[in-house]
C-alpha cells in the first residue's frame, strides 16, 4: 500500500509515538476493505507502539478507530485516508500516541473546558485541500476532550450517505446529527461556533491591545509579506485576518511561484504563517473588518472595527483583504449554493462522479476546472459569455481533446434551475440570436474571476476604482495618508501570488517610511 519512500518517512514520524495504542478496524470482504487492511498493516509494521485488530463492529465499512489503553479516543476514519487526508491520519497517530499538538495552551484549555456530548461527522473528498483543516481540528478536539467524538467520512466511498443527506459540497460537518457548517474551518473557528461566549471574550481582549505601529488587515500573501517587512524594522506589528492564508487556501496547484516549482495552497499558507511567526508579530485570526475610522489628524491613530465586536488602533495600516470568487448573480445561484452550485472543482468534483456538470467561464480557471472535472464526471458543458475562450492556448488544446466536454460560446447564463432541493439544470441565452436554451445537469461550477473585498470601505475616504479596487500610489499608499494597501484588493494588474508578495513588501516599506517622517 505504501511505497518504500513513504514508509521511510512515516517510520521517522512514528518514532515520536510514546504511548502504545490500538487500531481497531471494521472490514468487509470487498476490495476497499482489503486496501485499508494493507494500509493499516503497513503502519503497524513500522512501530511496536501500535497494534491492529480487525474485530471492529462499526456499521460503516471499511473504517477504523483508535483506542488508547482500551478506551475510545473518539476518532474514527470511515474510508481510506490517503490523498490530502494522509496528513490527517499521520497527525492522529502521533497525537493519540502522546506527541504534543501545536495548538497554544490557551486553545487546549478551551477544548478541555467544552461541556456536553459533541458528536461530529465530517464528509470529505481525498482531493479536497480544504478538508484536512477540519478533520485535524475535530480529531484534536476528540483527543483532548472525552465528550467530543469525530468521524471523518470519505464522501466518494459512502455514496448512499451523501445522497441521503444531500451532501453536495465538502467539507460538510454535522454535529449531533444536524448540519453544523460547510467549507474550510480551522480549530479557532470551530471553537468559536461551539463555545458561543468565546468570540465575545476574545473581542474584549483584542480591543484592549496597545496601538500598533503597523497593522495588516488580511493575512494572505500580501498581508504576510507586509508583516515580515514591517516586523524586521523593529516596530509593533500586527495581522488581523478572517483566515490566515486568504484565498491561497483555496488554490490547489501553484506552479508559477518563482524558485518553488510546485506547491499547494494550504502548504504555502502554512509556510507563510510559520515565516511570519519567526518575528514578533501579533496574529489575530477570525477577524473580518467591517468599518474603518481614519485618523482625525495627520499622524493620528486609525481604527478598524471588526464583525466580532473588536476594534484595533494603529498609526499605519496595510489593507490586504484580497478578493473572492465572483458570482454570476442569476436566479438560483444563491438558493442552490452547496446544493449543486460550487466554486471549487478540486474540492467538490468527486461528489459529482458520473454526473453532468457545467463550468461557467472560459478563462484559465474555467478551462482548468473543465479539464479536471472531465476525468470524474459523465459530461462537462463549458459556457463562455464571449465568442472565444480566453484561456491559454495549451489549455484550450487539452480541452478540445476531451470527448466528454462540450463548449458553448457566446452564451449568457440566465438562471440555475433546481427542484427546491438541488440543481437539475441551467438556462442560458444565445447572445447572437437571443434564443433561450436549457441544459439538464446536476452541478454548476462558477469560475468567472474575482471581486475585491472592499464593501467595508464604501463610504470611507479610501478612494476606490469603478470596479471597487483600492487605488494606490507608487509606494502603496491610498488616498488617506498613513493607510496603505496591497495585493488583489488593489488596482495593481495581474492578480498573482508573486505580485502580491512584492506589493505587500512595498506597502510595509512605505508604511515604515511614513512613520519615520510623521
Amino acid at each position: 500500500m505504501l511505497d518504500d519512500n513513504l514508509k521511510s518517512q512515516l517510520s521517522a514520524y512514528l518514532n515520536k509515538v510514546t504511548q502504545p495504542f490500538e487500531i481497531v478496524a471494521s472490514l468487509n470482504d470487498d476490495a476497499k476493505s482489503q486496501e485499508l487492511h494493507r494500509l493499516l498493516t503497513d503502519i503497524v509494521g513500522l512501530t511496536d507502539k501500535i497494534t491492529l485488530t480487525t474485530d471492529g463492529d462499526d456499521t460503516r465499512r471499511p473504517s477504523f478507530t483508535l483506542k488508547r489503553s482500551g478506551q475510545e479516543t473518539g476518532i474514527v476514519f470511515a474510508g481510506i485516508p490517503m490523498g490530502h487526508e494522509f496528513t490527517s491520519l499521520v497527525l492522529a497517530l502521533l497525537q493519540v500516541g502522546g506527541h504534543p499538538p501545536k495548538a497554544s495552551q490557551e486553545v487546549i484549555e478551551q477544548i478541555k473546558g467544552l461541556e456536553g456530548e459533541l458528536h461530529f461527522e465530517t464528509y470529505y473528498s481525498l482531493s479536497c485541500q480544504n478538508c484536512p483543516d477540519v478533520v485535524q481540528a475535530l480529531n484534536l478536539m476528540a483527543i483532548l476532550n472525552s465528550g467530543v467524538h469525530h468521524v471523518a467520512i470519505d464522501g466518494a466511498l459512502f455514496k448512499d450517505e451523501v445522497e441521503t443527506r444531500e451532501v453536495m459540497s465538502v467539507p460538510s460537518i454535522y454535529l449531533n446529527g444536524e448540519p453544523f457548517d460547510q467549507g474550510r474551518m480551522g480549530l479557532e473557528q470551530i471553537l468559536a461556533k461551539v463555545d458561543t461566549g468565546l468570540a465575545e471574550r476574545e473581542a474584549a481582549k483584542l480591543s484592549e491591545k496597545p496601538v500598533f505601529d503597523t497593522l495588516m488587515i488580511g493575512g494572505g500573501p500580501a498581508g504576510a509579506a507586509a508583516a515580515i517587512y514591517a516586523a524586521r524594522k523593529g516596530i509593533r506589528t500586527g495581522v488581523a485576518a478572517e483566515r490566515f492564508g486568504g484565498q491561497v487556501l483555496d488554490t490547489m496547484s501553484i506552479e508559477n511561484l518563482i524558485s518553488v516549482p510546485h506547491t499547494e495552497g494550504p502548504k504555502l499558507a502554512a509556510a507563510l504563517e510559520e515565516h511570519v511567526k519567526e518575528y514578533e508579530v501579533d496574529i489575530m485570526n477570525l477577524q473580518r473588518a467591517v468599518a474603518l475610522a481614519p485618523a482625525a489628524e495627520a499622524g493620528g491613530e486609525h481604527e478598524v472595527h471588526f464583525a466580532s465586536g473588536a476594534s484595533l488602533k494603529a498609526r499605519t495600516l496595510v489593507l490586504a483583504t484580497g478578493a473572492r470568487w465572483r458570482e454570476i448573480g442569476v436566479p438560483g445561484e444563491a438558493e442552490y449554493r452547496n446544493k449543486g452550485v460550487a466554486y471549487c472543482p478540486h474540492c467538490d468534483g468527486p461528489l459529482f462522479k458520473g454526473k453532468r456538470v457545467a463550468v461557467i467561464g472560459g478563462g484559465n480557471s474555467g478551462v482548468e476546472a473543465a479539464i479536471d472535472l472531465a476525468g470524474l464526471v459523465a459530461k462537462v458543458t463549458l459556457i463562455e459569455f464571449m465568442d472565444e475562450l480566453r484561456a491559454d492556448a495549451v489549455l484550450q488544446k487539452k480541452l478540445a481533446s476531451l470527448p466528454n466536454v462540450e463548449v458553448i460560446k457566446g452564451a449568457r447564463t440566465t438562471e440555475v434551475n433546481g427542484d427546491g432541493k438541488r440543481v437539475n439544470g441551467l438556462t442560458y441565452e444565445e447572445r447572437a440570436s437571443g434564443e433561450i436554451r436549457k441544459v439538464e445537469l446536476e452541478g454548476v461550477f462558477v469560475q468567472i474571476g474575482l471581486v475585491p473585498n472592499t464593501e467595508w470601505l464604501k463610504g470611507s475616504p479610501i478612494e476606490l476604482s469603478p470596479h471597487g479596487e483600492i487605488i494606490t500610489d507608487e509606494r502603496g499608499m491610498t488616498s488617506v495618508p498613513g493607510i496603505f494597501a496591497a495585493g488583489d484588493v488593489t488596482t495593481v494588474p495581474y492578480k498573482q501570488i508573486v505580485i502580491a508578495l512584492g506589493e505587500g513588501s512595498r506597502a510595509a516599506l512605505g508604511a515604515f517610511d511614513h512613520l519615520i517622517r510623521s
